[in-house]
Order: structure tokens, then C-alpha cells, then sequence
């Protein structure tokens, strides 16, 4: 199917902001290809007083858009998803190109853009409260309202998947949003998403977009308007998002990776089981907050798999992925290579093994292999965010739930093993936020609750049935046929 190039090349984002409209920006930044260090095109960059301004215009918008007919916000959603579909071959190589991937990781975002916008779609045409006891002559009733104005800091890995999983339920259900993508994916994790919008008929100063740096995230919490707001990152910024969250008295909403597990037992088909391991390390060059960065080996399998895996990647093409003819692309940047490249120098100093990678050309850092790790290692103990597989062996059952619980906080873990009832009696043991049997850790659907504990975020929860917790309070109403007199 052939679709126009014009949706994205010919947009207003171009040294643009968007505040409820597209609007001439007073700085720029430029757009670098990861893969290639090629311009993409220079954005507005947002300010302070531009996220200012943009909280005032949310919050005058916000009342008539939550007023809007259901039947009315669905379409918006309706006619979004099409969109995205229309355009689909186009945005899917915008993204893969700004972020640095591989074709398919472009084409999944689009696809999950597009679930993500026909479950938005639902959500108005379904029921937000109920009714409750009370006492006769009086109607009583608990129903969902919006928080009102969302701000919205989302990351570079996957940025229009994390960035729309919030916008568009919390836009469903009658807020307005305020999105500041990393400057370094500015169009695929916000001026994408408001050009969808706009052209699928979302009222001016509902959504504005607005790349920028730390002090643009920090005007947005602090913006008296804005009563809710929703971060993806790393846990230290996570941190300082919910410290100050908590001194304006607003709700946060924290995703911040932590380390996750996946354990092998010892009855795992060891081609099946190598195949998860490099999948669920190395996907996206590890840039994923779901990465089985540890892979927890029964010892009696350990060297085994170990061959399978140095061997994987060795042979593991990196480059540039919109040629199609690559497994991995490039790190988003320079400084994170070096921080991953520090993890691992790190890690082998303090006595792992390092059997495959741990090198670099460019942005394109070597699929990596180390063994020994331990706790007190960064590797062991850190996001990595980098092409890292980080190899820890174990004797019993019990000594591999010990293992993988030893985290300040897991967003996932996942077990494989071919004794069903053994492999779920492990999961049941693990802490993470999402668990899976018989697979990896990087697994995703539009319809599933997404969040983890501790370190992986502070225990709150988004995506299928928890985005009506997550975007909207309950409020209590009575109903009296007549008002009555008290005693006094």
C-alpha cells in the first residue's frame, strides 16, 4: 500500500511548538539520526514560560472537552487509529530512523498506536461509577472524574508507544494532557501524536507537546494546573519527579525499569531457552526497561547455554536498522554508550568474565556476554539500558527465587522450564510488577496493567483496566428528592 510522505515531512512541527496549536518556537533543537548522525530536522524546543502557558491553556480547554458527548470523544480515537493506519509504512520509518532501531520495532510502535487508540475509543462509551446503599429518599452514587491536566515526561526507547499509552486513555477519559517527550525523539514521542490528533478532530488546547530539558519537566509538575503527573524513565530522575510530585501535593505515577530476571531451569530446551535469553537482552539493543539483563542458569546447564549465547552474539549483525538487514541498531547516543560501556569495565574489574562484546564502533555496541556477575556489581545491581546479558548460575529452585528477588524493585521477571506446576511455583515466588511462564521478559499488550514495585516505579499502575484508576478519581455524589431541616 502506498502512502504519502507528506503527513510527517511537510508537518508544522518544524522549529514549532505545539500548545493546543502548532505555534512559532523561540529555540530549536536539532533532530541527529542515531544510526547515521544525519540531520532529521530541527523542532521547537519548549521553555519554562511555554509550559506555563501550555498548563493555562490545558485547563481552560479541559472542562468543555470533558463535557464533550462520549459518542463525540470516541470518534476522535476512531479517527486516529485510521490514521495511523493510513500512514503506517511512513511513521513506522520515522520512528525507526529517530530512534535508533530496526523496521519491526518501528511497525510494532504503529500497531500498538493503533490498539492503543481503539481502546481509547471504548472508554467513553463505558460505565464510570456506580451506584451505592444509602437511605431511602436518597440516591447515592461513586463515580469516575478526571484529574483534570496531565503532564505527561516520556522516554526515548520506545517513544510513541510510551508516550500514547498515557495520552490516550488519559485524553478518553476527559483530561487534558501536557506531553514533554525527550528532546532526543521529539516528533515520534509528541509532535507525531499531535499531528494524529489534530487531524483526527481533538479541540484546540487539549494536548500540547513540548521537548525540553529538565527545567520544562520541572515547570510542568510545578504548574498549579496540572494535578497528576505521569513519568517514564531512570530511577533517579523518577526520584526527583516524585519528590517534587509529592511537595505540590500531586499524584505521580513513576515506570523506572529496575533489574529484571529470567530464570532457566534445568529441564529447558536449551535452544528454546537461548533464543528467550538473546531476545529478551538484547532487543533493541537492550533499550528497553524489561530487558532480561539477568539471565539466572541452573549450573547444570550453565555452560551449555553460555556456548549458545557467546555464539549468538557473535554472529548478531548490528547497524543501521532501517536498512532492514541488521538484528540491532545503534544506542540512542554517545553518553550511553559510555555509561554502558562503563558498566561493563566496571563489572569485569570486579571480577566477571567477559565472553562476548563488550565493545563498541560508533553508537553500535556488540551484543555482550558476561558470566560471574554478582551482587554489588553495576551490572548486577543497575539498569544497564545496553546490549547486555549478564549470566548468574544457581543450584536449587530455592536459591534462583533468592536470586531474582535480590532488587530494590522488578517491572518483570519471567521463568522457562517444561514442568508447568515447577515453573509456576517459581513465578508465584518472584517480585516484579509482571511475571511470565514459559517465555522472556519483554512482553507488552495494549491490555495489560503496566507498573512494577519499588525501584520499578512506586507501585502505581497503568494500561487496560487500570487506566480508569490511573486517570481519573472518584468522587462521591447523593441525590436528595427534597432538602431537609436539621436539628440544628
Amino acid at each position: 500500500m502506498q502512502h504519502s510522505p507528506s503527513f510527517l515531512a511537510d508537518a508544522p512541527w518544524r522549529e514549532s511548538l505545539f500548545i493546543g496549536q502548532w505555534r512559532a518556537a523561540s529555540r530549536t533543537l536539532d533532530i541527529i539520526e542515531p544510526a547515521t548522525g544525519e540531520s532529521l530536522g530541527t523542532a521547537g524546543e519548549a521553555t519554562p514560560a511555554d509550559a506555563a502557558e501550555a498548563a493555562r491553556t490545558a485547563a481552560a480547554a479541559q472542562a468543555t472537552w470533558a463535557a464533550t458527548p462520549p459518542r463525540e470523544r470516541a470518534a476522535v480515537f476512531h479517527k486516529a487509529a485510521a490514521l495511523f493506519q493510513q500512514h503506517f509504512d511512513e511513521l513506522a520509518l520515522w520512528i525507526t530512523r529517530e530512534s535508533g532501531a530496526i523496521l519491526p520495532k518501528g511497525q510494532h510502535e504503529v500497531r500498538e498506536a493503533i490498539a492503543f487508540c481503539q481502546l481509547a475509543a471504548a472508554m467513553p462509551m463505558q460505565p464510570a461509577g456506580q451506584l451505592l446503599p444509602s437511605v431511602p429518599g436518597r440516591l447515592s452514587m461513586a463515580r469516575r472524574v478526571p484529574h483534570g491536566v496531565i503532564a505527561v515526561i516520556s522516554p526515548f526507547n520506545f517513544p510513541l508507544i510510551l508516550t500514547l499509552r498515557v495520552v490516550a486513555p488519559a485524553l478518553a477519559a476527559g483530561n487534558a494532557v501536557l506531553v514533554k517527550p525527550d528532546p532526543r525523539t521529539p516528533v515520534s514521542g509528541g509532535y507525531l501524536i499531535a499531528r494524529v490528533l489534530e487531524a483526527a478532530g481533538l479541540p484546540a488546547g487539549v494536548l500540547s507537546v513540548l521537548p525540553g530539558g529538565a527545567e520544562v519537566g520541572e515547570a510542568l509538575i510545578t504548574a498549579p494546573e496540572v494535578r497528576m503527573v505521569s513519568f517514564t524513565g531512570s530511577v533517579g530522575v523518577g526520584r526527583r519527579v516524585g519528590e517534587l510530585a509529592a511537595r505540590h501535593l500531586k499524584k505521580a505515577s513513576l515506570e523506572l525499569g529496575g533489574t529484571n530476571c529470567l530464570v532457566i531451569l534445568d529441564d529447558a530446551d536449551l535452544d528454546i531457552a537461548a533464543s528467550n535469553a538473546a531476545w529478551g537482552a538484547w532487543l533493541h539493543s537492550g533499550q528497553i526497561c524489561m530487558a532480561s539483563n539477568r539471565v539466572l542458569v541452573h549450573e547444570s546447564i550453565a555452560a551449555a547455554l553460555t556456548e549458545l549465547l557467546v555464539a549468538k552474539a557473535t554472529h548478531l549483525p548490528v547497524g543501521n536498522g532501517a536498512t532492514g538487514q541488521v538484528a540491532l541498531g545503534p544506542l540512542i547516543d554517545a553518553r550511553q554508550r559510555d555509561r554502558v560501556h562503563a558498566l561493563v569495565q566496571d563489572s569485569v574489574a570486579k571480577g566477571a568474565q567477559l565472553l562476548a562484546g563488550g565493545s563498541y564502533d560508533g553508537l553500535f555496541y556488540k551484543p555482550t556476554v558476561l558470566s560471574g556477575v554478582k551482587p554489588g556489581m553495576r551490572v548486577h545491581d543497575e539498569e544497564v539500558f545496553g546490549p547486555l546479558l549478564n549470566l548468574i548460575t544457581f543450584k536449587t529452585d530455592e536459591e534462583a527465587a533468592a536470586l531474582a528477588n535480590a532488587h530494590d524493585g522488578g517491572l518483570a521477571a519471567a521463568v522457562i522450564s517444561k514442568s508447568l506446576n515447577r515453573a509456576m511455583a517459581l513465578a508465584q515466588q518472584l517480585k516484579a510488577g509482571m511475571v511470565h511462564v514459559n517465555d522472556q521478559t519483554v512482553n507488552d499488550d495494549a491490555t495489560n496493567p503496566f507498573g512494577g514495585p519499588g525501584v520499578a516505579g512506586n507501585g502505581n499502575v497503568h494500561g487496560g483496566p487500570a487506566d480508569w484508576e490511573a486517570f481519573t478519581t472518584w468522587q462521591w455524589v447523593t441525590v436528595k428528592d427534597t432538602a431537609h431541616a436539621y436539628p440544628f
